[in-house]
């Protein structure tokens, strides 16, 4: 009754106060019409923050591009009509501008009504390009003579005006394999798969149609993109003018036709809409508050049971690990010694997802960092994860595990403590060429490069059990009082022990921005420690710094960053690839670039193995040639000649 009392009082001028900033003049902070519809990104089917260049029937076309219209209304998977054909929108992976599209005929019916009627899959003369490690699949229809060489898998059940008729699919291996004649059969369809998903073919119809239903990867880029990159540059959002159909950069005053000219007072009236926005979402979140403990009844609390039954499986599966490992090299602490040595967490450095990190010191003195997991998150997954990988190593370029506890549902890990903190808040405003205290010049920059490198080389090939790391990333960077970097956080870790490292996983992990493509999409090879190669490579370019500020703009900008380095890579080795830095510092930045390019291949086996790295980080930057361009950014599979590096 105490808060209620307390809060009556003031509820009227609660909400008086809400009303007003409701209508606080906002003539300084009004937004053209076209920008203020198109800043905020749209949803279509299962697909979420979608922008330029897609629109569909509920946005307008001014926000988009001609070919990249969304049929969003039949169901929960979008469709998308290239060369009159509609094609099914699986995956759309904006930042990389690839998506994972299935032919809409063949997936809901293999043997469409129409069979006269169905097209080649062709993309010609259009946006989108056919992402490279790609194989035809033939489908042969109307088959006039019986097709005996080909194997009962590979046949279809088709019927045509209700007479059955041979059909089957093959690539064309299989047709030389079977000396099978194609001519015998009327017609015949081609359609693109994964060359990792031809081997699936073996398995039948139903494995068949299966892959069609999955479908296969492309690519898109338009001539509007490189316009578009210095339309968000300038700070606008990329558009077409409806009238003319050419492109246009929709700036917050209003539309121009390249980029928004820099004009006083911009800064200062986003400002204000922010503070007013602001201001008013938090004034109705206290309304809500109040509304809430005003309407409060109290729910009779859950049986906790379940809770229970699942922690103790947690821990039977915990025990089974220590045991089955034997002792461990670490030593096992008792959670009230964990206490003693954190002064009951009083000092805490960190919160993360699976629980947070607290400063400790144990008996002789040394500091140390203190990892207690939230057993409600993870089912005790990441502990395991964590000990098994951590215990198994030994490296100046890899964090500590100094020891763990492990009662009931309390578990903890114990690390070396890390003075300088963790590599994310050198270069979290994503601009570290900008003169700041906490920016820690080029050479310490490629220190840490080579050191995390090399930290890696050893988990994938230095170790008894080759380990996979998944979470490749500047918050998993941590730094001693030398600014020595050390790997840690392995609660995603996969243990491998065959020699090539390949892993098997039934979902995708690790932090979005990061995760190598083939992490969330088989289709674009097996996942393997190159995926680690990926996740570094990504790092390599966040400590570069142009991810975000440097191209310009918040929502939009990871889609155009790499156009930006290749734009600077090809302007020559002699060219400041920025202003304000020495020539010496100059070429670090060129060569941690262009390692991370050639990191950020999307197809595995064309990025350089960790070992290759570190080759490249200790020789000069002439000996490198400038990556082959990322085609899922700008869709032009590169030649042979482009590869001159060794890649294992």
């Amino acid at each position: 009754m105490g808060a209620y009392v307390f809060l009556l009082p003031h509820v009227h001028f609660i909400i008086t106060f809400f009303f007003l900033l409701a209508f606080v003049p906002t003539s300084y902070c009004e937004e053209d019409e076209f920008y203020r519809e198109c800043y905020t990104p749209f949803q279509c089917g299962h697909l979420s923050n979608l922008s330029y260049p897609f629109w569909s029937d509920e946005r307008s076309e001014f926000c988009g591009y001609q070919g990249f219209k969304l049929q969003c209304r039949e169901g929960p998977i979008p469709i998308i009509t290239i060369k009159d054909e509609e094609f099914y929108v699986n995956f759309l992976y904006e930042s990389e501008r690839v998506m994972i599209i299935s032919r809409k005929d063949l997936s809901e019916n293999v043997c469409p009504p129409g069979i006269a009627e169905i097209p080649n899959t062709t993309l010609n003369d259009t946006p989108f390009s056919y992402v490279p490690e790609f194989e035809n699949v033939n489908l042969f229809y109307n088959c006039s003579n019986e097709v005996t060489k080909v194997p009962t898998l590979y046949k279809i059940p088709c019927a045509v005006n209700g007479e059955q008729r041979d059909a089957f699919y093959a690539t064309d291996w299989l047709l030389s394999k079977w000396n099978q004649d194609p001519s015998d059969c009327n017609i015949r369809v081609e359609v693109p798969v994964p060359k990792v998903a031809v081997e699936q073919l073996s398995g039948g119809m139903e494995a068949f149609w299966k892959v069609l239903r999955e479908g296969f990867n492309v690519t898109y880029m338009s001539d509007t993109i490189p316009m578009c990159y210095e339309c968000v540059h300038s700070g606008g959002i990329c558009g077409t003018n409806s009238s003319t159909s050419r492109f246009t950069c929709l700036c917050r005053d209003q539309p121009y036709p390249y980029i928004c000219p820099k004009a006083k007072g911009n800064g200062s009236s986003n400002m204000l809409l922010k503070v007013v926005i602001g201001l008013s979402l938090g004034v109705a979140g206290i309304l809500i508050i109040c509304a809430f403990i005003f309407c409060f009844k109290k729910i009779p609390s859950v049986s906790p049971i379940i809770f229970v039954q699942k922690i103790t499986k947690n821990n039977q599966d915990l025990e089974a690990f220590l045991k089955n490992h034997g002792p461990l090299t670490v030593k096992r602490y008792n959670f009230s010694e964990v206490k003693k040595m954190t002064n009951l967490f009083k000092d805490k450095l960190g919160q993360g997802g699976y629980g947070s990190v607290y400063k400790g010191k144990l008996y002789d003195g040394r500091l140390v960092a203190v990892k207690v997991l939230n057993v409600s998150k993870g089912g005790g997954q990441e502990f395991i994860n964590e000990l098994a990988s951590s215990s198994r190593t030994s490296h100046i370029n890899v964090v500590t595990l100094l020891g763990f506890s492990f009662e009931g549902k309390k578990r903890a890990l114990i690390y070396e403590f890390m003075p300088n903190g963790s590599l994310d808040k050198f270069i979290c405003s994503r601009s570290p060429l900008k003169s700041s205290d906490k920016h820690l010049g080029w050479e310490t920059m490629h220190q840490i490069a080579k050191g995390i490198a090399q930290g890696l080389d050893y988990l994938h090939r230095g170790c008894n059990t080759r380990i996979v790391h998944f979470d490749i990333k500047p918050h998993n960077i941590l730094l001693d009082e030398n600014f020595c970097p050390k790997i840690s956080d392995f609660g995603l870790a996969k243990l491998c022990t065959r020699k090539d490292s390949i892993v098997s996983m039934l979902e995708a992990r690790g932090t979005i921005g990061y995760i190598a493509p083939e992490v969330f999409s088989r289709n674009f090879g097996r996942v393997s420690s190159k995926s680690d190669v990926y996740s570094y490579g990504m790092m390599v370019l966040d400590m570069v710094g142009g991810r975000e500020e440097d191209v310009g703009a918040d929502h939009t900008s990871e889609k155009y960053f790499l156009h930006w380095v290749y734009k600077r890579l090809e302007q020559g080795n002699k060219s400041k690839f920025y202003g304000e830095i020495s020539i010496d510092e100059n070429e670090i930045v060129r060569k941690l670039t262009m390692v991370g390019l050639w990191c950020i291949q999307t197809i595995p086996s064309e990025r350089p193995s960790m070992s290759k790295v570190i080759e490249m980080l200790k020789g000069s930057t002439e000996a490198l040639n400038i990556p082959p361009k990322h085609f899922l950014c700008c869709p032009q599979k590169p030649t042979s000649s482009s590869f001159t590096i060794s890649m294992t």
